[in-house]
């Protein structure tokens, strides 16, 4: 017997994600309720673990492949971020945005490449996910605001991006309220309703592929050159495994592995009426980030609805409580107010929490973690594209198939090791709240 990976995290009641209460009812889950074998299993039903199931089986069509997730596929973290397909690089208030111009131009092509693999998987299947090339807006409630997208443009003309400045009049004609003082459009950023969209993902996958939800792994070990995957309702055994986990990544033990899991929360509004969405005017759907990243970031969606994503904690158990998520609700009433004084009567319907993969020096975990385990673990931010990327690219690096951009996520470091809790939870906590504070009126 080898050594035994323990899943330490699992998903947890986070509120009520609106993406997935806005669809139709899915199809009934298929579980692992017996003892089956495949070739290849990969852990991990979002965006990351999507996209390498998904390669694996365009690159090797007669293996049999694995899919499992803990919960359904879009109502997890995945199916509850804001949205946004970043295409650039995303701390735009950071002294080192743009460290260096090669540097920079690589996360670029990293991070569209994930998008164009993602976009192509859309179009080809027709997966209705609400999918839109449109770009996003960077905005500025104030001259402090409007320094940090002088530094961000700096950095987008420094490495050759297209982007726009808008004054107070022309945000206010994109999004109906007079609360901006200016803001940025950069029009590569693309947005999607994101639990529509692994759902779609999951129903269109090659057919070597078997997709197992509501199917928590709680072990992985070694028997003989094989995994044995154990579930509460049987198993997997399979040759190679990925582990595409994010902020619920496996430990070995009680080692850490640097990744902290920091919680954000999004509400959405409920559907607008003619008489609403007149008042509001502006356009009919966009995209906007705030200048500082730890302000409100806010989306129009074309079902008219308005969803508000802020308020960071630092939850290293990934779980959430009901005091957290009435604080995150509190504080996305506020902010929904100030920006929209004219829809006084428009509530918000639902509230949720997701987990961030996040780590101290924007370290990654990608690589074959022991023999015949792989890993593409921590997006920092940028889970969407990053994780698309890095999910399409272990695939491939499993595979054997070298390139410059397997080469460039292998180059990347490995997260930075962390104090001791309670250490460390004291540290992040902190920091957070001192980031939201500075934040101000961007919240």
């Amino acid at each position: 017997m080898g050594s035994k990976l323990e899943f330490v995290r699992l998903p947890a009641p986070d509120g009520v994600n609106g993406w997935w209460e806005c669809l139709p009812s899915p199809a009934s889950a298929r579980k692992v309720t017996s003892d089956s074998r495949f070739d290849w299993v990969v852990v991990g039903g979002g965006i990351t673990g999507l996209c390498a199931a998904r390669r694996l089986a365009e690159l090797a069509p007669g293996a049999s492949i694995a899919l499992v997730e803990a919960d359904r596929i879009g109502r997890t973290t995945a199916g509850r971020n804001s949205g946004f397909f970043v295409d650039l690089p995303h701390d735009i208030s950071s002294e080192s945005y743009s460290r260096s111009v090669e540097a920079d131009k690589a996360d670029v092509r990293l991070q569209r490449h994930g998008i164009d693999y993602v976009r192509e998987a859309v179009r080809q299947h027709a997966i209705d996910c609400d999918w839109r090339d449109d770009g996003k807006f960077h905005a500025a409630v104030n001259n402090k605001g409007k320094a940090a997208l002088s530094h961000f443009a700096d950095g987008l003309a420094r490495i050759g991006e297209p982007f726009e400045w808008l004054d107070e009049a022309a945000i206010s004609r994109v999004t109906g309220s007079g609360f901006y003082r200016s803001a940025v459009f950069t029009p590569g950023c693309s947005t999607v309703q994101p639990a529509a969209l692994m759902r779609g993902l999951a129903a269109t996958m090659p057919a070597n592929v078997t997709v197992f939800e509501l199917s928590a792994v709680k072990g992985i070990e070694q028997q003989g050159s094989a995994k044995v995957l154990r579930f509460d309702g049987g198993s997997l055994t399979a040759r190679r495994v990925i582990l595409c986990t994010n902020s619920y990544a496996a430990r070995f033990g009680m080692h850490p592995n640097g990744l902290l899991p920091v919680y954000t929360f999004a509400s959405m509004s409920r559907e607008m009426s003619p008489a609403e969405i007149t008042r509001l005017g502006g356009q009919q759907s966009w995209a906007l980030i705030p200048a500082d990243p730890m302000g409100t970031t806010v989306r129009r969606l074309s079902s008219n609805r308005i969803c508000v994503r802020n308020h960071f904690v630092f939850r290293p158990n990934v779980e959430v409580s009901a005091a957290d998520l009435a604080k995150a609700k509190s504080l996305h009433q506020r902010s929904f107010d100030r920006r929209f004084p004219m829809l006084k009567d428009v509530a918000l319907e639902y509230t949720w929490g997701g987990a961030l993969c996040l780590s101290a020096n924007n370290g990654v975990l990608f690589g074959e973690k022991e023999d015949g385990i792989y890993e593409a673990i921590g997006c920092n931010g940028l889970g969407l594209s990053r994780g698309s990327a890095s999910g399409k690219l272990i695939a491939e690096y499993a595979l054997g198939q070298a390139s410059e951009l397997v080469q460039q996520v292998l180059n990347q470091p490995r997260p930075r090791v962390l104090p001791v809790r309670p250490l460390v939870d004291i540290a992040v906590s902190a920091a957070i709240w001192a980031k939201e504070f500075s934040a101000g009126a961007e919240l």
